[in-house]
């Protein structure tokens, strides 16, 4: 398997705007579009992201958490440094609700089910995580089916825990890769990683009010 050199390929798409979903004295939320890092990676080459977009506009904005540069939708930012920390609580003591939406390799034939494996780091290759029974960490992924295809199914994830590309390993485990993955399915087969961070519910970082926010898949 070959891992893409982050700094060589990244091409990040055209920068039309902030895809503000939600926005207050307290938080913003995103539309991440794929393809765009969360944060800054090393070098100049990396320097575009979601954080120096958003805070070209917002230099109050301050990051919460993260999705994968190939993976869309919801993205939370702070607007103080108060907000900041209580966001942050919540995605560390797992407070909040999370969906996926992902197209996956191959029919999948029952319409539900969970996936308990615990994964680590596999440091020869990183950035690529494993699953180890013996030194992993906890990961619990919950799915069901939204529509089969001829070759493929749009699955809806639940995510229980946050791991590293705990999404991408659980559902290459259960045998059907992510389309579009270049690190652990088939690139190729997608014209990206169809994956997207389709709602988050939170505590609003304020009055402590539960706060829905959706992005439509687009793909």
């Amino acid at each position: 398997m070959t891992v893409r050199p982050a700094a060589d390929l990244y091409s990040p798409p055209p920068d039309d705007g902030l895809a503000v979903v939600f926005m207050d004295d307290h938080l913003i939320a995103l539309d991440k579009p794929s393809g765009l890092l969360s944060v800054p990676g090393k070098g100049e080459a990396l320097a575009d992201c979601l954080e120096a977009r958003v805070q070209a506009r917002f230099p109050q904005a301050l990051t919460v958490h993260r999705l994968d540069r190939d993976t869309s939708g919801l993205v939370v930012m702070a607007m103080t440094a108060q907000a900041q920390r209580h966001l942050g609580l919540q995605f560390e003591r797992r407070k909040l609700a999370k969906t996926y939406v992902a197209v996956v390799s191959g029919v999948v034939e029952i319409d539900e089910g969970e996936i308990d494996l615990p994964l680590i780091a596999d440091w020869p290759n990183r950035p690529l995580q494993k699953v180890c029974f013996e030194q992993g960490k906890p990961a619990l992924t919950r799915w069901r089916v939204v529509e089969r295809g001829a070759s493929s199914t749009r699955v809806l994830l639940e995510p229980h825990t946050g791991r590293s590309h705990q999404l991408r390993v659980h559902l290459k485990e259960l045998g059907y890769p992510i389309l579009g993955d270049p690190m652990y399915g088939d690139a190729s087969s997608a014209p990206r990683l169809m994956l997207h961070a389709h709602t988050l519910e939170l505590h609003h970082p304020a009055d402590g009010a539960r706060l829905r926010l959706e992005a439509l898949e687009p793909f």
